[in-house]
């Protein structure tokens, strides 16, 4: 099947394309590694989580990753910390939401595809009602993939955090009804919340050097295998899991 163009106007043919879409595994892993080696983040985690997280992925859990959002540069500085994190296994089975303009490029778009990108329509960017039906798309969609196994990765405040680098901002509904729908299908999710500090920010709008990007702290919060029947509830859990997971990102760069 030839990939769709990415376009709100063609939402349905985009999710149907990515619903099916598979990973080349060996470039996803090998992109993958070469990320890791570059930037070399530190990785740390709360007590009995790095055991946890590799217990859930053993027995075939899906994950629904969670990660403050803080820089255009988050996804290479992610990808290598799943590099050198319990996350390993799942590369190349994990699917990650990013904004639907990335993938306007064909050559990045490639590069998105094969590390498991799928397309998300924001509202902040159109006018349109027809938003609202290609976001249940996209939960349809997650929900699907997290019932083949695949798991999911995304950043919940929906762009970049310029306000106040060490505080969670406002969180979308994404997440709550991802995870409820995913259970219609049969998954049971864990939720992994994974916070990112790139450090000391006076100016949180300000560039990121290359230094910065090197040396960035993430931090793996305690996984949670079980999670709240309602959305609104779960995003209540979200937020406080993912606060936490960032002031040990902070504690720790």
């Amino acid at each position: 099947m030839e990939p769709p163009e990415v376009s709100l106007d063609n939402s349905d043919a985009v999710y149907d394309y990515y619903r099916d879409h598979r990973q080349n595994l060996v470039k996803a892993k090998a992109a993958y590694w070469l990320l890791g080696r570059r930037f070399r983040p530190r990785v740390s985690y709360a007590a009995g989580a790095r055991k946890a997280l590799r217990d859930y992925i053993s027995g075939g859990r899906p994950l629904v990753i969670s990660i403050n959002h803080l820089s255009e540069r988050d996804p290479y500085t992610v990808s290598a910390a799943a590099w050198r994190s319990p996350l390993r296994p799942v590369i190349g089975h994990t699917r990650v939401l990013a904004k639907h303009e990335v993938f306007a490029d064909p050559k990045m778009r490639n590069t998105l595809d094969m590390m498991g990108g799928l397309p998300v329509f924001r509202s902040k960017d159109h006018e349109s009602s027809s938003v609202n039906a290609a976001s249940e798309r996209l939960i349809d969609t997650c929900a699907v993939v997290m019932a083949r196994g695949d798991s999911i990765a995304l950043f919940p405040e929906g762009t970049c955090n310029y306000v106040d680098h060490t505080r969670v901002q406002d969180l979308g509904s994404g997440i709550g009804h991802i995870v409820c729908r995913a259970r219609e299908l049969g998954a049971d999710p864990v939720l992994v919340s994974l916070g990112l500090s790139y450090g000391p920010r006076p100016d949180p709008a300000a560039a990121l050097s290359s230094a910065d990007v090197r040396s960035a702290s993430f931090y793996f919060g305690m996984p949670l295998g079980e999670l709240p029947s309602q959305p609104a509830d779960i995003m209540r859990v979200v937020r406080d899991e993912l606060q936490a997971a960032l002031d040990g990102a902070v504690a720790g760069y």
